[in-house]
């Protein structure tokens, strides 16, 4: 049996993975007809994890919404980017530029010099990428805020590097100076969602070095080209920078990147590259993913299922991303354009609504420290900006989801004892999110506050006369109402804490607002109006307005905070267990997205936790692969990936407050987690065949367990879970005293 050790854990990821539309059942049946849902987005991105800038193959040049600039179906090259897309999203790239190589005569326009390429001539992995296309060979490595690209000719000709800032917007600049050896600029970031196409404040800043001396210089905007050495807000603008090179001479480019400035960019060049080689910096990178990747190391003769778990790890390792600068600074929150400087690392690009279900949750466990940076950060944007974001991306407010799951994540990291920052403030932003709305509507409509709160604490959820009109997803009443509910649930879990008394209770009875959208009569959620009455007709398998993203029957498992109330709701445990078959039945669950991830793990709270055991294997080996469609929808910033890192294990976090994982059946045979403080985690699976999946018998450290979940005190201690595997059905865990509660005991 081969144990994937800590220095050959990086052939395992596959980051072309999810770079084509998903081919998986559930995504076919699912995404929205004509949609974007079916493409996982994401990018064969060269970085660190949780970089500043990500470098990828252009094919694509727009920074507009939902487009990645990767995708695999193409077959031209347009450059290699230094992006700020948000992995597996469909937001947008910001403040990226374009590299360009161009061999023999000088070409400017893109329909002139897009070169073809092949699969077949590219090597990808996280710390390098290498690809052959005409008469140039590039290869990339990284650092956390800087790239290399080493460009190899094929040939003795001339070499023009174009160097483009992707403003759709023409608001970019680019300047060339020979004598130095350098170019360098800026693109100005925008905002989408709220403020649609103002400034953010900031601009992603690039300083590029190049040894080799310049032959020829210039700008250009399009095919046009110009003598200065500069050029400003034009259309398609770029410098170049023409050699002579002999075949098999080399051209290295050490680039340096910033939300800051020009001279944060040099400065972070220095710092992190200064004049290191290309192979050097390549080492230092692998080192690194190695490193991290080894955090969880899994054994198994099953090779493809390596594959794409640590391509999953790779995935959940991308966002939030680094916005500082290696001496603490920063862009001010919210678009002012002011500096400032913090120690540590500021974070921005949080896909909130996404990843406070498992890809933070995983983040949590592998590293505190990290997550506590994570909350300092969001913290310093409620502080600077006057109100805790729902869904901070670019720097800015967004509204863009639904939802309060910044409170979400932040009450997770408080529960499990991370509070290296100031719980006080913290908790004043949390409950003026959960408490007020912003006087000024002017600062209500750009992203501050919850939405349609005022509706929500009058009727106890979102009536369907309120449309929600100030947000990108409107409507949507009944899944805010569920998402709040768990939000003011996750609130009151810090406000127990902080002997918050008359918050708590306030708060705690709100978590049972979930209750107001159940219609008995249907054994649903359902949209609901001021008066009380109910939508018509209800349909509980058809996208309606007032869901997410879903229909009424998925999204009526979303409560993660009282599922035994859910159960009690629907006529008891085996009512909610009757539910749950016919959701699968009826072949109504939807892997693709996420407000269903914890319902494959709900049996747990049923007399029969082999169903869990069943439908989370069967999703593990159906929606996820190793091919360039192989996640069935948009990753997500993570998440989806983090949905598979959890399940592979063994376990997840339904309730990521709660500290609590509802176990499931490991992947793996041995699963080895190295955590904070020398401590080791070790899963292991002693299955009665190959096949055997539903679990007989658990031990934790030697001594028989009960229980259907472990806590995140079990994990964080170290210690050795051994599960007996089967081939039949087993009513283990199946007593009520051994599955996890919820707000109704």
């Amino acid at each position: 049996m081969q144990f994937a050790t800590a220095q050959n854990l990086m052939k395992y990821v596959q980051p072309l993975a999810g770079t084509a539309s998903a081919t998986t059942i559930s995504a076919v049946k699912h995404s929205e007809a004509g949609g974007t849902e079916t493409n996982a987005n994401t990018i064969p991105a060269v970085t660190l994890p949780f970089a500043m800038t990500q470098w990828t193959a252009q094919t694509k040049q727009t920074e507009n919404k939902c487009v990645p600039p990767y995708f695999y179906k193409d077959s031209l090259l347009t450059g290699f980017r230094g992006s700020h897309w948000l992995s597996g999203s469909c937001t947008q790239d910001y403040g990226s530029f374009t590299v360009m190589p161009v061999a023999g005569t000088l070409k400017t326009a893109a329909k002139e010099y897009a070169v073809r390429f092949s699969h077949n001539d590219e090597i990808t992995s996280p710390a390098y990428y290498k690809v052959k296309a005409g008469a140039v060979t590039t290869e990339i490595t990284s650092t956390l805020r800087c790239g290399l690209l080493q460009f190899t000719m094929q040939q003795d000709d001339s070499l023009y590097v174009l160097v483009t800032p992707n403003s759709d917007y023409a608001k970019g600049f680019v300047k060339v100076d020979a004598a130095k050896g350098e170019i360098w600029g800026y693109n100005p970031a925008h905002r989408i969602y709220q403020g649609w196409g103002e400034p953010t404040g900031f601009s992603g800043w690039f300083y590029i070095k190049i040894e080799k001396r310049f032959t020829k210089r210039g700008t250009f905007a399009g095919a046009e080209v110009f003598t200065n050495d500069s050029v400003l807000q034009k259309k398609e603008a770029g410098a170049f920078a023409g050699f002579k090179l002999k075949k098999g001479e080399q051209l290295l480019l050490r680039i340096g990147t910033s939300f800051s400035s020009l001279a944060a960019a040099k400065k972070n060049l220095a710092a992190e590259v200064g004049s290191k080689r290309f192979d050097a910096v390549r080492a230092a990178s692998t080192q690194q993913w190695e490193k991290v990747l080894a955090q969880v190391q899994v054994q198994t003769n099953n090779e493809k299922d390596k594959r794409v778990f640590y391509t999953a790890m790779y995935h959940s390792m991308q966002h939030p991303r680094l916005f500082s600068d290696v001496d603490g600074t920063y862009p001010s929150f919210a678009g002012n354009a002011q500096l400032k400087k913090m120690n540590g690392n500021y974070y921005d690009d949080f896909s909130m609504w996404d990843i406070y279900r498992a890809q933070l949750p995983l983040l949590e466990i592998l590293n505190p420290t990290m997550t506590n940076d994570f909350v300092r950060s969001l913290i310093l944007k409620g502080e600077q900006g006057g109100w805790l974001p729902i869904f901070p991306c670019w720097n800015s407010y967004t509204a863009a989801m639904i939802g309060d799951h910044v409170t979400a994540f932040i009450a997770s990291a408080y529960n499990k004892g991370i509070r290296n920052y100031n719980v006080q403030s913290a908790y004043q932003l949390m409950r003026n999110n959960a408490f007020e709305t912003p006087a000024s509507f002017a600062e209500y409509k750009n992203g501050m506050g919850r939405r349609a709160l005022t509706s929500y604490l009058q009727y106890g959820y979102v009536p369907m006369e309120d449309s929600v009109q100030e947000a990108f997803h409107k409507k949507e009443q009944v899944s805010r109402t569920l998402e709040y509910a768990f939000d003011d649930y996750a609130l009151s879990v810090v406000a127990k804490g902080l002997n918050k008394t008359e918050d708590h209770k306030k708060l705690q009875q709100r978590s049972f607002n979930y209750q107001n959208v159940f219609d008995a009569s249907v054994g649903m959620m359902r949209g609901r109006f001021a008066i009380g009455k109910w939508v018509e007709p209800f349909r509980a398998d058809i996208r309606e307005p007032y869901i997410t993203e879903g229909t009424p029957r998925q999204y009526t498992f979303y409560v993660p905070q009282d599922i035994p109330g859910l159960a009690k709701l629907m006529g008891g445990t085996m009512s909610f267990e009757n539910a749950l078959d016919s959701l699968f039945r009826k072949n109504e669950y939807w892997h693709g997205n996420e407000p269903g991830h914890q319902i494959p793990f709900s049996y747990n709270y049923t007399s029969s936790p082999y169903k869990t055991q069943r439908a989370v294997r069967k999703i593990l080996a159906e929606e996820y692969s190793d091919g360039p469609g192989g996640l069935s929808g948009n990753d997500d910033a993570g998440q989806m990936s983090a949905w598979y890192v959890f399940a592979a294990m063994g376990f997840y976090p339904v309730d990521p407050v709660s500290n609590n994982y509802l176990l499931c059946s490991p992947l793996f045979d041995v699963i080895t987690m190295r955590l904070q403080g020398n401590k080791t985690f070790t899963l292991q699976t002693h299955k009665a065949s190959a096949q055997s999946l539903y679990i007989d018998q658990v031990k934790w450290n030697g001594k028989l367990y009960s229980k259907n979940y472990i806590t995140y005190q079990m994990i964080m201690q170290g210690g050795k879970l051994e599960l007996w595997l089967t081939d039949k059905p087993t009513q283990w865990g199946a007593l009520p005293a051994n599955r996890p509660t919820g707000l109704t005991q």
